[in-house]
């Protein structure tokens, strides 16, 4: 597949604000490993190859299992992941298949009884952010770390 666009070429002052976005939401405070499944995840849903290559790269530099990560895609079925990441990876499912059926109040209630609001809060920006990510990457067909690899 051709690269469509170099995005931060075309529009460097809009991607630097969103660079810092990027940057905020990495130093939130939320764990990192919780950060790193659920950029997984969305990136999973929105068939982005470049972001879940990436993200599953940086989850394994920083202690994350293999087992683990070939989980996040049927987390609903894997005994791996604690109460706080199946809260985070059902409000990651709702959040980016927003236009689905929203995020319910019962999705809601049941989130809040592992997340303060204040992390929740993070939480949905981190999602959008990824989101953001993931729109801009396959949109653009961004380069693909693993062809250019193969190409080098």
């Amino acid at each position: 597949m051709k690269q469509r666009l170099q995005f931060f070429g075309a529009a460097p002052e809009i991607m630097k604000a969103v660079s810092a976005l990027n940057k905020a939401v990495d130093e939130c405070g939320l764990e990192a490993s919780l950060l790193h499944l659920i950029k997984l995840r969305a990136s999973q849903i929105n068939g982005c190859s470049y972001c879940v290559e990436m993200h599953s790269r940086e989850a394994r530099h920083d202690g994350e299992t293999e087992q683990r990560l070939y989980l996040v895609s049927a987390w609903k079925e894997s005994p791996l992941f604690s109460e706080r990441e199946r809260a985070a990876f059902a409000w990651t499912d709702a959040v980016t298949k927003i236009a689905d059926s929203g995020v319910s109040d019962d999705l809601y209630a049941k989130t809040l009884e592992h997340f303060l609001e204040e992390e929740l809060a993070k939480l949905t920006v981190a999602i959008g952010m990824i989101n953001i990510w993931n729109r801009l990457c396959v949109s653009f067909h961004a380069i693909h770390p693993v062809a250019a690899a193969k190409a080098a």
